[in-house]
């Protein structure tokens, strides 16, 4: 058999499992994140506003910049949900530090201050940059 072929079919359960393991922890970061911020950013969006929508795609690349590093130098699933989880939490945190500095950060993302939401979005994804270089 080939070595190419033989590496797939050697790696290709692995990269499912990784994978999807990823996956599913950014799918759950994503949902907690929203049950759990009292903006409601889903109606937000819906009725078009950008605040809501930056604060939004911020969770979403926040959570899997870290996890996308976690992946690379995760030796084991465990390693994955792991590290998902603290970037899960750190990510919430970084919400809750974005709230002290700004004061009623959700009632500004409610208002569609787009500048507010630029702020929380530059905060999460920084500390995504950190987390991820830290793993």
């Amino acid at each position: 058999m080939d070595i190419a072929i033989q590496s797939f079919v050697k790696g290709f359960p692995d990269f499912l499992i990784h994978g999807g393991t990823t996956l599913g922890l950014l799918i759950l970061g994503c949902t907690i994140h929203v049950l759990m911020t009292p903006m409601k950013e889903m109606k937000l969006i819906r009725e078009g506003n950008i605040s809501a929508g930056i604060s939004l795609a911020a969770v979403i690349a926040g959570l899997a910049i870290p996890m996308s590093a976690c992946l690379v130098t995760a030796a084991s699933v465990h390693d994955i949900l792991i590290w998902g989880v603290v970037a899960i939490l750190l990510q919430l945190l970084a919400f809750r530090v974005a709230d002290l500095i700004l004061r009623d950060l959700p009632k500004r993302i409610e208002q569609d201050q787009v500048g507010s939401a630029l702020v929380l979005a530059s905060v999460k994804i920084s500390a995504a940059m950190v987390m991820a270089a830290a793993l």
